[in-house]
């Protein structure tokens, strides 16, 4: 009871969600991600415990990533994802030619990772350089807009999206162009940040979203607002349910999802058939 009387508190006092015209949010989500680009993993790891690798680890299990693959990996800037999927095809690909056989295809794969923040794909790409990747040829850095891609119809045999999906501005047009650029066969994938359904537990999530983490960006990225900002976007999102049904409006079938750590964490899926 102390604990809700204290959320509750906050929330009537000081935390009033900001209200965000819609031709006033694709350049506020910019100017966030701007912001924070450079701390954003570090602040992942403080503000998780460490647990968004295994989120993303279990994403990419889901995917299934296969050599020859084309992959396009959105709002993915600073490649956590995008080098998951890399070190999972190579590690597919070793263990054909340990058991004999001649994979041909690790030269063809291609993993497109997009941002529409150019600083975030600069993080990425010092990144790649670091890891002795910054000329492959199978990462391939691309500044796009996930409402308006420009990669061809039917040119992707998977699509995933962490913790983005949320920041576009219109998400129907964002699973639209998912849905568009994918092969038939192909998966979409989306990890988010979602509801916790359960009283208790929801309220301490709640405090610690709302009391512990701008506090925690205030100190580490000298920037309280942005992630303000971020825990509103989470609260604003749809429910799960609700996300699963626009997924399937977007034409997706098969469509499910899992709940990580009691909803803190959704991983939502689709094939186009």
């Amino acid at each position: 009871m102390a604990m809700r009387s204290i959320y509750r508190g906050l929330r009537r006092n000081d935390l009033r969600f900001k209200e965000v015209r819609e031709d006033e949010k694709s350049q506020m989500v910019g100017n966030v991600f701007t912001s924070v680009a450079s701390s954003y993993d570090v602040m992942n790891d403080l503000m998780s415990g460490g647990l968004h690798r295994l989120w993303k680890e279990r994403l990419v299990s889901k995917l299934n990533p296969f050599p020859g693959m084309k992959h396009l990996d959105v709002a993915g800037g600073t490649g956590d994802v995008g080098f998951r999927i890399f070190d999972s095809i190579h590690s597919v690909a070793h263990r054909a030619v340990r058991d004999g056989h001649d994979d041909n295809l690790l030269g063809e794969t291609q993993i497109f990772v997009c941002d529409i923040n150019p600083n975030m794909l600069r993080v990425g790409r010092k990144r790649a350089e670091d890891r002795g990747l910054g000329d492959n040829k199978s990462l391939v850095w691309v500044e796009g807009d996930a409402e308006k891609l420009t990669f061809g119809d039917a040119t992707m045999d998977g699509y995933t999206i962490a913790f983005g999906i949320r920041n576009v501005t219109h998400i129907e047009k964002a699973l639209a162009e998912a849905y568009r650029v994918l092969k038939p066969g192909g998966r979409f994938l989306c990890l988010g940040l979602s509801h916790v359904e359960l009283p208790i537990f929801k309220d301490l999530y709640d405090y610690y979203s709302f009391a512990v983490i701008p506090k925690v960006g205030e100190l580490v990225a000298g920037d309280r607002e942005s992630y303000q900002y971020l825990v509103e976007s989470i609260r604003r999102f749809p429910k799960q349910e609700r996300f699963a049904t626009m997924i399937e409006e977007a034409g997706f079938q098969k469509v499910e999802y899992e709940n990580l750590v009691g909803g803190v964490v959704a991983i939502h899926s689709g094939l186009k058939f």
